[in-house]
């Protein structure tokens, strides 16, 4: 018995067997390194809708300062674009696009 733990092939499959165990846990418990990278992409993915939310907030809160402050460029840009206003000497042209 002795010889047979301490035949170096024996070793060898040994820590081999105890190696591919041990990493496919590493790789595949809860806390494993997969659902680590899963996380991580989901973070980052996260991380950039909060930046274009973010910068979508400080356009529009400019745009309400400029409403606010009664910019007249803004506000006829509005009622052109919401309200389909124009000038008296304009003439309204609709685009159909197929």
């Amino acid at each position: 018995m002795k010889k047979f733990i301490y035949n170096s092939k024996f070793r060898l499959f040994l820590f081999l067997i105890i190696f591919l165990l041990g990493s496919l846990y590493l790789l595949f418990n809860n806390f494993g390194l997969i659902k680590y990278m899963r996380l991580k992409k989901e973070v980052n993915s996260l991380n950039r809708q909060i930046e274009e939310i973010k910068s979508e907030n400080k356009r529009l809160e400019s745009e309400i300062d400029s409403l606010r402050n009664y910019e007249p460029s803004k506000i006829e840009q509005v009622a052109r674009e919401k309200h389909n206003m124009i000038k008296s000497n304009e003439k309204k042209i609709d685009v159909i696009v197929e």
